[in-house]
């Protein structure tokens, strides 16, 4: 959640790919039902848009929302992502800071060769890097918890500073002898995967090349903190997977406390949705005290299917669901490509009719290649009306290769012409082949998140989308655990804003308003007192629906698609 109108920074963390979402919806089953209906009671005031003036913040309240925010992103990859993990290379390999750091430490090892070549032999650099050494493994041993004392005192008795510089002053330091102990210690720390690491140091403890020796010590130091970390990582995610819903929740509390605007976006977001909901005439005396107001969880729900068809190049995502960015767009790029795929393939089978109509290995083999001829058609640089010229021509040759290889004749020249003009049209927005299709994949997703039991609901695909029903249950399955987990965190927030936007005097952003609209609140206290009561209840009822959600972990889910 960037602060004010910033953009949101690309996700930390490596291995970021699309099968990455891990266990995030297993956590909210702890935290939404026993914590979700009593924070949004409390909420009303704390977890809300400010509606004070705009107020100056402070240097150090930037840095607090950002130290805050930093913790809600690492957290919730950590939890989201069960491949979250450190590389063992972090810099890409060719990019300027690999480049300045190899130069770095290269300049730094040609020092240390010749002050230790030099007669008398100088120690100002090794004396330096056994410092650094020194502290790298008493630092791995920090996780023990005293559990190898005795390693520490040898550490420390061994890596003396203050005798090594009396040594050194005498020209007596037994570098060849500390390497030896080194790299013993190392094999005491290190995890059972570095072993052969660690042998290949021993064979090399004797040779005379202190330098390339220890060189090579600082590379399998480097691997060992990474396996720390990563280590950490692993026992920090069995944490978050019980707490993780509720630590969220209190960060994004602690950035709204010093940055009020903080959920302009997600009431923005949440407007939108009431408007697709309400009637036209909403904000009129007549139309407000007589229609029945949709709840916050149809609201909600509403709000998520906006998600599917989000611009991004238009509007950033709300400031709750910045964490998510990646996986929506993943999946947002998924669910338009197999919309194209079905397109065709609905055309195809009413083109060349009942001599493909029952050839699933025909088809199967032809949603592969509009796949892959279609690849990247989210991008703006991306040729849509080109590559439908080559989807039509691919698909036509293989229909008649088909054909021909079963007896059948090819298609005719017109009916070719045809069938790639079809093809070619779903360019167009308003195509009817392609509105049809949009329309059920929405629907699919729409049966899904308001389903009460939306497992059951996966494997249910609309008529017409037979073709991808595969794809677009590994699609549900991995945005039902998102959802999900979003709901746990954020529903306190939700209820918050949807009181304000359904209860205040005026009507949402652009619907229309009356003179009148002062006192219509007061005429529609009958029709909307249910739905305020109902408010601080729908926090629990959409915290229990979230877990219901939840019994596949978003990793899986993904990994399946």
């Amino acid at each position: 959640m960037p602060l004010n109108d910033e953009r949101p920074s690309s996700s930390p963390g490596a291995n970021e790919t699309s099968a990455g979402d891990a266990s995030a919806g297993d956590a909210s089953a702890s935290d939404a039902s026993a914590s979700d209906a009593s924070a949004s009671e409390s909420s009303s005031s704390s977890c809300s848009p400010s509606s004070s003036p705009p107020r100056a913040v402070t240097l150090d309240q930037v840095m607090d929302s950002t130290r805050d925010l930093l913790n809600l992103h690492l957290s919730h990859h950590i939890l989201a992502d069960r491949h979250f993990r450190v590389p063992e290379e972090p810099l890409p390999e060719g990019s300027l800071w690999k480049t300045v750091r190899d130069n770095l430490h290269k300049a730094f090892w040609d020092i240390l060769e010749a002050e230790l070549n030099d007669d008398p032999p100088q120690y100002g650099q090794a004396i330096s890097l056994l410092q650094e050494i020194r502290e790298a493994l008493l630092s791995l041993l920090e996780p023990s918890g005293g559990q190898m004392r005795s390693l520490q005192d040898q550490i420390l008795e061994v890596l003396d500073l203050d005798l090594i510089r009396q040594q050194a002053q005498h020209g007596a330091v037994d570098i060849p002898g500390l390497a030896v102990f080194i790299v013993d210690a190392m094999g005491q720390l290190c995890a059972p995967a570095r072993d052969p690491e660690i042998r290949k140091l021993r064979e090399r403890a004797g040779a005379s090349d202190a330098v390339a020796l220890f060189r090579e010590i600082f590379r399998v130091l480097d691997m060992m903190k990474v396996d720390l970390i990563n280590f950490s990582i692993m026992d920090l995610r069995r944490v978050l997977q019980q707490h993780g819903a509720a630590y969220e929740r209190d960060k994004f509390q602690k950035v709204l406390e010093r940055t009020p605007s903080a959920l302009d976006r997600t009431t923005a977001w949440i407007r939108s949705a009431m408007e697709e909901l309400l009637p036209s005439g909403w904000g009129s005396d007549g139309v407000k005290g007589q229609v029945a107001l949709p709840g916050p969880a149809q609201i909600l729900n509403t709000a998520y299917l906006q998600l599917l068809r989000w611009d991004y190049s238009r509007n950033p995502l709300p400031e709750t669901l910045v964490t998510e960015e990646r996986r929506l767009q993943d999946l947002q790029r998924r669910l338009q490509q197999n919309r194209a795929v079905c397109q065709v393939l609905l055309l195809v089978s009413s083109g060349a009719g009942d001599a493909v109509r029952d050839l699933p290995a025909l088809t199967e083999r032809l949603k592969r290649m509009v796949a892959v001829l279609l690849d990247g058609m989210h991008r703006t640089s991306f040729d849509l009306d080109e590559a439908l010229k080559g989807v039509g021509a691919k698909v036509c040759c293989e229909l008649n290769d088909s054909l021909r290889g079963r007896g059948h004749p090819a298609l005719s020249p017109a009916q070719q012409d045809t069938l790639r003009g079809q093809i070619c049209s779903l360019a167009q927005p308003e195509n009817p082949v392609r509105t049809l299709v949009e329309d059920r994949v929405q629907q699919y997703f729409q049966t899904l998140v308001f389903s009460s039991e939306p497992r059951v609901k996966l494997q249910e695909v609309p008529s017409g989308l037979a073709d991808i029903g595969a794809e677009l249950a590994a699609l549900g399955a991995a945005f039902l655990p998102l959802v999900s987990y979003n709901k746990a965190v954020y529903t306190p927030f939700y209820m918050s804003v949807i009181r304000k936007l359904l209860f205040s005097q005026e009507p949402p952003h652009g619907t229309p308003s009356t003179g009148g609209a002062a006192h219509s609140t007061g005429a529609a206290a009958h029709s909307t007192g249910a739905a305020a009561h109902s408010t601080g209840a729908a926090a629990h009822s959409t915290g229990a629906a979230a877990t219901q959600s939840t019994a596949q972990p978003a990793g899986d889910a993904e990994s399946s698609g």
